[in-house]
């Protein structure tokens, strides 16, 4: 770990909750406040916010370690960001929202918007922290 992966880290962390706030809050806000069984009001999250915060240190750390550990050297950056990417929401954003839909009397639009925004967000993801990582890489 140098200084790249510690920049890298507090960008992704940054973007990532930037995201959050567009996906969840604008985009899907008014949406989960009908809700009011399946999720807390904002004033009830309200006191729950410092493990949202957590959560994306967390996930920020992993994304841009686990990318630094499989980026290789001489292939295009924007590819490499934009694979790495969809593996990663096909490994949490997917399976995580189909299965939310399962388990809870959710609509369905809701959880396909889910899918779709987080999958656009994450792609942005995929490509910043490439774009972060560019001329680095294992050969």
């Amino acid at each position: 770990m140098n200084k790249r992966f510690f920049i890298a880290w507090a960008v992704i962390f940054v973007l990532w909750m930037i995201g959050g706030i567009v996906v969840h809050g604008v985009l899907l806000g008014a949406e989960y406040a009908k809700l009011t069984s399946l999720y807390r009001s904002p004033e009830q999250s309200q006191q729950y916010f410092p493990l949202m915060i957590l959560a994306h240190v967390i996930l920020a750390g992993a994304f841009v370690w686990i990318y630094a550990r499989g980026a290789e050297a001489g292939k295009p950056w924007l590819g490499q960001g934009i694979r790495f990417a969809i593996a990663v929401a096909l490994l949490t954003i997917v399976p995580t929202y189909t299965i939310y839909f399962v388990v809870q009397p959710m609509p369905g639009m809701l959880a396909v918007k889910q899918l779709v925004f987080d999958g656009i967000w994450m792609l942005i993801l995929g490509v910043a922290v490439a774009f972060l990582y560019k001329g680095q890489g294992r050969s």
